[in-house]
């Protein structure tokens, strides 16, 4: 049989804390639901601790290498080792669920889930920026019991099986482990009597409307956070939030570039050759814009400050985009000047 001073690494004048201190440690990392555990080594290890933390064993093992003539401390008949004087919740830290505190814990408070909405605005008003109604579908508690999951004119009651802990213990020889209740499902109490509404849950469907603000400029398939919105929480727990995605439709005049807009001006040879000032649409109203002389098609002219709202402020810029225009029809007087103009030019 083992010596019990070797099995736990401590000499024979070894005190009452470090053997305690010795058995903690090598308790720790051979128990067998720790990582790497091994059952046989734990049972010696206790087993060696059973008898060197007894005074009365330990003064007969180092006088006659046994305890009352059975090997000392490795008994394990009868239900197996005797526990030491302070309880595996100390040793573990609460690994295995056990201890005073297990008992004492109800429900945990659960953060709600977030909940994600939609909404479309014209082109214009995400240019601008508005306030939108956004009807959102969450569970809320039950309007006929209030969120008891109890029938009106009764309530819940105190689980018989937890005694409303919420929590109950199985034993597994040399510790216990815990689990929520399986008769309330945490809940420390349990309803005899569901509403008919809710069925016992204490919660229903339905459709709430939220006033959402957009900001000036948003963009397509931006997503909006409003905190505290969204499904409600739990034994006490905060609601989550919810999250507008914003669509934002096209349009017929613009095309977004970031924070710029792009907008299309029709111009004529004429014009592009010499030179002209035209109207070009913005958001605001139109303006008249200086064309250069040579201008070519497809040449971006820079309106500054007349795009989109940035986020932390000021605006894109207005890109105006020459496009050449060619009649369908020229009338006789232009035909000729046309030819004249293509004499000069070959």
């Amino acid at each position: 049989m083992a010596n019990p001073y070797d099995t736990l690494g401590v000499p024979k004048n070894a005190s009452a804390d470090e053997i305690k201190k010795a058995y903690r440690k090598l308790a720790r990392e051979h128990h067998p639901d720790a990582s790497g555990g091994d059952e046989a080594r734990f049972k010696e290890i206790q087993g060696a601790y059973d008898l060197l933390s007894d005074p009365e064993k330990r003064q007969a093992y180092d006088t006659y290498g046994s305890t009352n003539g059975r090997a000392a401390g490795f008994d394990f008949g009868g239900g197996g080792p005797h526990f030491a004087d302070f309880d595996l919740s100390d040793l573990f830290g609460g690994l295995f669920g056990g201890g005073a505190a297990a008992g004492r814990r109800g429900p945990v408070p659960e953060r709600g889930a977030d909940v994600e909405a939609h909404t479309t605005l014209s082109f214009e008003d995400a240019l601008r920026g508005v306030e939108v109604r956004v009807p959102v579908e969450l569970e809320t508690a039950c309007h006929t019991c209030g969120g008891t999951g109890a029938e009106p004119g009764t309530a819940p009651t105190v689980c018989p099986q937890c005694g409303g802990r919420g929590v109950t213990s199985d034993s597994h020889g040399l510790f216990a482990l815990s689990h929520p209740c399986p008769r309330c499902r945490g809940n420390g109490t349990i309803v005899e009597h569901p509403c008919a509404t809710c069925r016992g849950s204490g919660h229903e469907r339905t459709t709430k409307n939220f006033n959402v603000k957009i900001r000036p400029g948003i963009k397509d398939r931006a997503r909006i956070r409003v905190g505290g919105k969204g499904e409600a929480g739990r034994h006490g727990g905060p609601a989550g939030d919810l999250y507008v995605i914003v669509h934002v439709e096209p349009s017929s005049l613009y095309t977004r570039r970031g924070d710029d807009l792009i907008v299309d001006v029709p111009i004529g040879y004429a014009d592009a050759a010499l030179g002209a000032s035209l109207d070009v649409p913005t958001p605001e109203g139109p303006i008249s814009l200086k064309v250069p002389a040579g201008s070519q098609p497809g040449k971006l002219l820079k309106v500054k400050g007349r795009g989109a709202p940035k986020p932390k402020g000021g605006k894109g810029d207005l890109l105006a985009r020459l496009k050449l225009t060619v009649p369908e029809r020229v009338s006789k007087q232009e035909r000729e000047l046309l030819e004249e103009l293509r004499k000069v030019r070959s």
